[in-house]
């Protein structure tokens, strides 16, 4: 089970950050990814970490904005993001796949390759 929430209503330019806490799995071992979907659009890929946490990718509209992170103790991912513009509103997805059923290069940004889902939460950025 995926549980994501932090999402709101802030100003652009301004910052949130985003948490996912996972249960029922082995987050260790889990390559973790972050997707949104504005209104009227397509789910798009936003960041990814692998389970090692070492390794991360973003989607070009968000990098050098937003930062993944997770932290195995807790069980949680985190997506920070800063400088929010008025075109990052959407529901935002937190999504799981364990590493050993995802080729990290190829796999990491297609929402297909992830099995497991959370419940989405919504960032509204007002200009």
């Amino acid at each position: 089970q995926l549980q994501a929430s932090g999402g709101g209503l802030v100003e652009a330019g301004g910052s949130l950050k985003l948490t996912c806490v996972i249960s029922g799995r082995t987050f260790s071992t889990e390559n973790m990814g972050w997707f949104r979907q504005a209104p009227g659009k397509e789910r798009e890929f936003v960041a990814a970490i692998r389970w090692t946490g070492l390794e991360t990718f973003y989607a070009d509209s968000v990098r050098g904005r937003f930062t993944i992170s997770k932290d195995n103790n807790k069980n949680t991912v985190f997506l920070r993001m800063d400088n929010l513009k008025p075109e990052d509103t959407a529901v935002y997805y937190c999504a799981t796949r364990a590493s050993y059923g995802m080729k990290w290069n190829a796999d990491r940004d297609l929402d297909v390759k992830y099995t497991d889902w959370g419940q989405g939460t919504l960032v509204t950025v007002s200009s």
